[in-house]
């Protein structure tokens, strides 16, 4: 595990399990967004925030031609979210992640995909509570980093609190679960899209509040439209963490204060034009890879939201980063838009 200087004085003054405190705040798994370029940019922002790959099938890493589990090791602390139902896959997979240094293994129980249920995974697996307990516990029997469970509140008409309760306290018990993030929505397995599954049905946050009440030796963080920090340290009066998803990525700018507002440290806050020149050297070293610089600058565009220039800097970015042999001066002149406006 790799441990920050918070986590070592937890440990030293026998406080909260040194893994868990990366939890108090995360930024979500994001289909297509939360790569390993993405993950190094937000680590410029924060040091502490725990960052979390897209979601990964156990298909993918066993079978796939290319390298799944990919990462530059200043993404730390990082966690592998992966995709799949079947305990054996999954353990292995797991095995391969702690191999590989992942700080944390997710196991997906929230995507409500059509392509991730015909995969039998995701949201669907919420009506298999056995399933995701055997599947947790495979996963456990191999690897000492912890493996947790990303949820959602209830499926379709199975949304009772019962029901989240008998759920949670099957992976606990049977499966040896001991850290969930709770999506406080319920998902519709058909009907509508995974966008539309984020957005339509009603977020129930004293629901999740009332599940770390009623589960207060595990670690809980809460999950689903919180969009700044005075929210997610409201959240945190209730939860052991919070999960910012959408925000982090569309307006990464959050990210800058979150050591200090969140985890306590001390210090200036990041600063987004050194960010951005903080990722010079990761971007020189990409493009020397044959990584196209748009791949990578995608990530960035939200960074400057509010701040004067902003529009130029997206502009520019977004028709000149895609361009053959585009380099790290798009970057440059990007950046220029923003600070002579400044």
């Amino acid at each position: 595990m790799h441990q920050n200087p918070e986590s070592q004085n937890a440990l030293q003054n026998g406080a909260a399990v040194t893994s868990f405190l990366p939890h108090r705040f995360s930024v979500a798994p994001m289909l297509d967004w939360t790569d390993r370029h993405c993950r190094y940019f937000l680590r410029q922002l924060s040091r502490h925030a725990l960052l979390y790959t897209e979601m990964v099938t156990t298909g993918a890493i066993i079978h796939g031609k290319g390298d799944y589990l990919a990462y530059s090791e200043e993404e730390h602390p990082v966690a592998l979210q992966l995709g799949g139902s079947d305990p054996q896959q999954l353990a292995h997979c797991a095995r391969l992640a702690e191999e590989r240094g992942y700080d944390e293994v997710n196991l997906n129980v929230g995507c409500p995909s059509d392509r991730v249920q015909n995969g039998r995974f995701g949201a669907c697996l919420m009506g298999e509570a056995q399933l995701v307990a055997d599947c947790v516990k495979a996963m456990r029997d191999v690897v000492s980093i912890p493996v947790t469970v990303k949820t959602r509140i209830g499926i379709d008409d199975q949304d009772s609190y019962a029901f989240l309760c008998d759920f949670v306290g099957t992976v606990a018990e049977q499966g040896g679960c001991e850290t969930f993030i709770i999506h406080a929505r319920k998902a519709w397995l058909s009907g509508l899209s995974p966008k539309e599954n984020r957005e339509v049905p009603p977020l129930d946050y004293p629901r999740v509040y009332q599940l770390k009440r009623d589960f207060p030796q595990l670690t809980m963080s809460i999950n689903g439209g919180i969009k700044s920090l005075e929210e997610a340290q409201a959240h945190l009066q209730h939860m052991d963490g919070v999960m910012v998803g959408r925000e982090a990525y569309q307006n990464p700018g959050i990210m800058a204060a979150v050591d200090r507002v969140i985890f306590g440290t001390t210090g200036p806050d990041a600063d987004p034009a050194a960010t951005v020149r903080a990722m010079y050297p990761y971007i020189e070293q990409e493009l020397s890879r044959g990584t196209y610089l748009g791949h990578i600058t995608r990530h960035m565009l939200g960074l400057f939201q509010g701040v004067p220039g902003a529009r130029q800097w997206r502009r520019h970015l977004s028709e000149n980063a895609h361009k053959p042999g585009a380099g790290i001066q798009v970057v440059e002149q990007a950046l220029a838009k923003v600070v002579r406006d400044r």
